[in-house]
């Protein structure tokens, strides 16, 4: 059985033993399987920190131009990643935003060159008196850190997810060790071993551990980061770890988010705004089957068109194809996996203790060109929260996938307390 490698130390390596399998979210065939076990992971770390240093005397110009050629390779290379991102239960249209998205990252931070001097240090701003006549000031300038960074990555964006961080770090002269989520580790290891196969990085500024690997902060230094991106629960755990609190190691973590949507008490049925609500909630709960932390999750609405929008956003839901993602036809694919389906059904049981499930169901989907049973499917999921100011399970429980909770207001101020209930989300 094929096992998802690790590029690390200047070569491609497989970890030890069997591993944790690896299923297609669509057929549920056993493809491949991750394992960390063997590795060194203090040497790797040690290692980017080593090399890192031809990056770190590169200049801004010299990055942001490095940057840009790697987005211009990849963009030519990119048809077999979108072939593997099949695997990840992903269509052509939800691809294209974990894919192109991620080079658009590195086209963006490459086009930031122009704000930098051709040096590999930048002086920010003027210098700061601090006494009378000059005897004491302070001036800011930004150097590169001495250390790696560390980028623990999440399921769902399996090529964004590395690039949109990459290409900062790159950017400031920095060496990445990038952890993938195991789950859809593949698709990274593809992309990793294009940019390796281009030559355009130097030798150290990219090294891949692909899937859960314990003690990767036991030996973080000072001069190392660390980001985060996955549930809260785990971010917490990560965030408090001895080292990183000990070397006060940068941490910065992206985690669960309810994000909500307020439709306007002027935007009734048949007014522009109404449909483009009702098009952009549709979207955001079924593009990469509502695995996203941009999707809306709580739908605000005007208590007078509560019906008008679970109706006509339920005759929209209707119209989302499930199946093959490969297929033309079909406008949903699948969940990661079938751990990550059973976590959205219990999600949804959590709201629906109070909130009532108006559209889909947890037990009975229709698919296209696939085995409903084999795969992660599921139908889309719209609660209905009538009393959105008493029960919080709407405001604090994120079902990662394609659901969402509808909720009632009646005047703007219970819009806005509504949407503050998430917390920033």
């Amino acid at each position: 059985m094929n096992k998802t490698q690790h590029y690390i130390q200047g070569k491609w390596i497989d970890g030890t033993g069997d591993g944790t399998p690896i299923l297609d979210s669509v057929t549920g065939e056993h493809f491949t399987s991750v394992t960390t076990e063997g590795l060194d992971v203090p040497g790797i770390l040690q290692y980017g920190r080593e090399k890192g240093e031809t990056l770190r005397k590169m200049t801004f110009q010299q990055r942001g131009l490095m940057l840009k050629k790697l987005a211009m390779y990849l963009v030519k290379h990119k048809d077999p990643f979108y072939e593997l991102s099949y695997r990840t239960g992903a269509t052509r249209v939800d691809s294209w935003i974990d894919i192109e998205g991620g080079f658009g990252n590195l086209f963006a931070n490459a086009s930031l060159r122009k704000l930098f001097p051709d040096q590999s240090y930048h002086v920010e701003g003027d210098p700061i008196d601090l006494s009378r006549g000059g005897r004491f000031m302070a001036h800011h300038i930004m150097v590169p850190r001495l250390g790696v960074a560390v980028h623990i990555n999440a399921f769902n964006f399996p090529v964004w997810g590395m690039l949109e961080k990459c290409a900062v770090n790159w950017m400031a002269g920095m060496p990445a060790v990038v952890l993938p989520a195991p789950q859809t580790a593949y698709l990274t290891e593809l992309v990793v071993k294009e940019i390796i196969a281009s030559g355009i990085l130097p030798e150290g500024a990219l090294q891949l551990i692909s899937g859960t690997t314990p003690g990767i902060l036991d030996t973080v230094q000072s001069q190392d980061v660390v980001t985060f991106t996955g549930s809260a629960s785990t971010g917490k755990i990560l965030r408090n770890n001895p080292q990183i609190i000990e070397e006060s190691v940068p941490f910065t973590m992206e985690t669960d988010s309810l994000n909500a949507s307020i439709l306007g008490q002027d935007a009734i049925p048949g007014t522009p705004e109404f449909d483009l609500f009702i098009k952009e909630v549709r979207k955001e709960m079924t593009v990469k089957c509502g695995q996203k932390c941009t999707a809306i999750r709580r739908i605000i609405v005007p208590s007078t068109l509560m019906e008008d929008v679970q109706n006509e956003l339920g005759k929209q839901l209707d119209k989302i194809t499930i199946g093959d993602p490969r297929l033309k036809e079909v406008r949903m694919g699948a969940l990661v996996n079938d751990a990550q389906r059973n976590s959205v059904k219990e999600q949804v049981q959590k709201i629906a203790k109070t909130a009532n499930i108006v559209y889909g169901s947890l037990d009975e989907v229709e698919t296209i060109g696939a085995d409903a049973k084999k795969g992660a499917f599921i139908k889309p999921i719209l609660l209905r929260e009538d009393n959105p100011f008493k029960n919080e399970a709407a405001h604090i429980t994120e079902a990662f996938g394609p659901v969402s909770t509808m909720m009632p207001y009646k005047n703007m101020d219970e819009a806005i307390e509504l949407a503050q209930m998430g917390k920033g989300s």
